[in-house]
């Protein structure tokens, strides 16, 4: 299954975002670019946004921070990100999704 901000394969979910940090809230944007736009509060000083894009992904999928990892755009705001899930419910959601992102 693959869409324009998100591929899974072998109970990996890659996600392809565009993080904007120093918002006023934490919050998912949409399409941006062909990446899922994400909001976040946190500005990007020594890797702090990358540490808050996990967690707030964790929190949001429900999934331990331990297994989203930052592949690719530590230093960037675009950036690439793999959810180690097998959670049926997660993958689910995104391809119930999959015309919004």
């Amino acid at each position: 299954m693959q869409s324009t901000c998100y591929q899974i394969s072998n109970n990996v979910i890659t996600l392809k975002l565009y993080v904007q940090p120093g918002s006023k809230k934490n919050e998912i944007m949409g399409l941006f670019e062909g990446s899922l736009k994400i909001k976040l509060t946190t500005q990007p000083i020594e890797g702090q946004a990358n540490m808050a894009l996990i967690k707030y992904l964790s929190l949001l999928l429900k999934v331990p921070k331990s297994k989203i990892i930052l592949k690719k755009g530590e230093k960037s705001r675009h950036k690439i990100v793999d959810i180690q899930s097998n959670d049926i419910n997660l993958i689910r959601l995104l391809e119930q999704n999959e015309g919004n992102l």
